[in-house]
């Protein structure tokens, strides 16, 4: 007794064991850091956005259950890194070393997205929190692009887009959005060849995210979310399951048990009332008597007694 309970207390109730999951709140955040940086300028908002990338691993990470070791020693590295980051964004740091931070950004959101999908793809059960987490994926790898076309625009000699479009914080992430939903307005475009190489791999990457993983999530939820509504009296049900009674149908006429029996459809006689075929004879302690008109067995006598 005391062994079962112990098992009961050690094994943890489903909504405590789902209640990490928090991809709604991690949505919301890159939502937010997108608006901060589409309608803000300037290099604390550069900063600041940092800052949110962050924000944003260390949610995944505890959104998506990774050992304390591991956590620690990424949020070690992550901290380092992002330091430095805001060290070279608020100083005077040339081209070269805002590209780097540039290119420490897009790692950070890389490291973030693998975060997530290793998380969704080892849930047993498709949920909402399943389906947040693969869209809070699908933006991050729209920021992290972002982040790739600025450190290109930066390292590289040239302009990065062409006729001399303007190359900012919000132009990239408009460009990168719109490459990865393959809208295209043309509006800007890359004009080198890398510049052009990205975005066909960030425009390809993107659809078969969405035909793959999160089709197949909306799909899967719409499916369980249809079976845990089917009512357990449904007719579809019963004839699936062979060990459920036959639905309510004609009977035969009630019977008194007196009278012989009455044939069925097959042939084969059937007690009224009853609805079972009547067996080939009278069984008795498991033996069949044989039936009227067989010759009884010979019974053979011994010499002893003639």
């Amino acid at each position: 007794m005391a062994a079962h309970t112990g098992e009961r207390a050690a094994r943890p109730h489903p909504m405590l064991a789902r209640r990490g999951d928090r991809y709604g709140l991690l949505l919301l955040l890159l939502v937010f850091s997108y608006v901060v940086s589409a309608f803000t300028t300037g290099r604390f908002a550069g900063a600041f956005e940092s800052v949110l990338f962050v924000v944003t691993l260390l949610l995944a990470l505890r959104t998506s259950r990774v050992r304390r070791r591991t956590v620690r020693i990424v949020m070690g590295i992550t901290v380092a890194g992002s330091a430095t980051s805001l060290a070279l964004v608020l100083g005077n740091a040339t081209d070269i070393g805002l590209g780097i931070v540039n290119i420490w950004s897009a790692l950070v959101l890389l490291l973030t997205v693998g975060v997530i999908l290793r998380r969704v793809l080892m849930m047993p059960t498709v949920s909402l929190q399943s389906i947040y987490g693969a869209v809070s994926a699908y933006m991050i790898i729209g920021l992290m692009f972002a982040s790739i076309y600025a450190a290109m625009s930066r390292l590289q000699s040239g302009p990065f887009f062409a006729s001399g479009s303007p190359a900012n914080a919000r132009t990239f992430q408009y460009f990168s959005f719109t490459t990865l939903t393959t809208l295209g307005y043309g509006d800007f475009t890359a004009g080198t060849n890398g510049g052009r190489a990205v975005a066909v791999m960030e425009a390809l990457g993107g659809q078969i995210f969405l035909a793959t993983l999160v089709a197949r999530l909306v799909a899967s939820y719409r499916a369980s979310a249809r079976a845990d509504t089917v009512p357990p009296g449904d007719p579809g049900e019963r004839a699936a399951s062979p060990n459920r009674p036959a639905p309510d149908g004609p009977h035969p006429p009630a019977h008194d048990g007196s009278g012989p029996p009455v044939p069925d459809g097959s042939g084969r006689p059937v007690h009224e009332g009853l609805g079972r075929p009547v067996p080939d004879g009278p069984r008795r302690g498991g033996a069949v008597r044989p039936r009227a008109g067989r010759a009884p067995p010979v019974k053979w006598r011994s010499a002893r007694r003639r």
